[in-house]
């Protein structure tokens, strides 16, 4: 078996270990590029998602690179289209004339199983204490990757020699990326959180607090987003983000505590599931609206939950400002460092209103 992946922030590299680890030899397509976005945009329906295409595009580099075998993520809320994605881009894979089988293990703890069971069968059908070994080492690397990414969300906003932050952050992922025991990650951990928060610093800098919510792949995903994040850090700005896969993706089951938290305080405005993350994107402004400054909703072009989530944020009592930004392969990077200057500008503005109102009152 030659198993291709697609590229998703820090999970691809999760993923990778853990295929790794047990001997399973694993395509993996070049980054996220305008090239990766160009041809899964050329073979995919007009009005699919971002995501869609960019997934489409790995999976036909996967293949020209000699993969057999494609996994795919699905989802069983039939609110959201990403439970029929796996079957059209089986399809339209097939229709280009692809021999290959693909894996859909589905979202749930059933799912995770059954994929776990296909890889120990693939990958000489090592011991259940190999399989579960190497897929805890995976995740332990990508629970490291996104405690360090905190981190870096922190000290973009305050370092002195903007860009410095994010080289060494880029180190760090190419340092654990080749950990091969879970001393040396350990090691790699500390030693590159104790660089981050190092780095000289701006005395003067009084960072915003905004948070990032809205569709998975494209928050994880810094091609998908344009490089939201460290954009907002150029611009003095502390990144706050709850969504990371490694505080619901735990071995064996898929846990949505904190989920779940925000599905209880999205209750007095939406009262079910409507696929994706939209619950969670409404939820999250009503339970941090204290410690944010205000919000950046992120979401691809057509994506329905999100549409339902953006339209409902503005009615929500708690009341910061919300910057909606929508993503697909006609985003200019440039339009949207314009809109985020503007917004941050805003938020500056309000923050100082706030402190004379503040000083008036004394």
């Amino acid at each position: 078996m030659r198993l291709g992946i697609f590229h998703m922030g820090n999970v691809s590299l999760a993923a990778r270990t853990f295929l790794r680890e047990l001997k399973v030899e694993v395509v993996i397509p070049p980054p996220n590029s305008g090239t990766t976005l160009s041809l899964g945009t050329r073979y995919s329906p007009e009005t699919a998602c971002l995501p869609y295409k960019l997934i489409l595009g790995n999976f036909i580099q996967d293949l020209e690179m000699g993969a057999d075998t494609l996994i795919m993520v699905t989802s069983t809320n039939v609110a959201c289209r990403m439970g029929f994605y796996a079957r059209s881009m089986k399809g339209t894979l097939e229709d280009l004339g692809y021999k290959f089988e693909m894996i859909v293990p589905g979202d749930s703890e059933r799912g995770l199983v059954n994929l776990l069971r296909f890889i120990k069968r693939r990958a000489n059908n090592v011991s259940w204490l190999k399989l579960v070994s190497a897929f805890r080492f995976g995740l332990a690397k990508l629970s490291a990757l996104d405690q360090l990414e905190q981190l870096v969300h922190r000290m973009r906003a305050v370092e002195k020699t903007k860009g410095m932050v994010n080289r060494l952050f880029q180190e760090a992922q190419e340092a654990i990326d080749q950990a091969g025991t879970w001393a040396s990650l350990k090691e790699l951990e500390k030693e590159y959180a104790d660089r981050l928060t190092a780095l000289p610093q701006d005395p003067q800098a009084q960072p915003l607090r905004v948070g990032v919510v809205g569709e998975t792949f494209v928050l994880m995903d810094p091609f998908a987003s344009r490089d939201l994040e460290s954009e907002l850090g150029k611009l003095g700005v502390e990144v706050r983000r709850r969504n990371f896969a490694s505080r619901w993706l735990r071995p064996g089951v898929v846990s949505s505590g904190w989920k779940e938290e925000a599905h209880r305080a999205a209750l007095p405005y939406l009262k079910r599931s409507v696929g994706g993350e939209g619950w969670e994107s409404v939820g999250e402004k009503v339970l941090c609206s204290q410690d944010y400054d205000g919000m950046v909703h992120l979401l691809p072009f057509t994506c329905m939950p999100e549409i339902i989530a953006q339209n409902i944020l503005p009615s929500v009592k708690e009341d910061i400002p919300v910057l909606t930004l929508i993503c697909d392969e006609q985003t200019g990077k440039q339009g949207m460092l314009t809109r985020l200057e503007a917004f941050v500008d805003l938020l500056n503005r309000r923050r100082q209103r706030k402190k004379d109102e503040s000083l008036s009152r004394c």
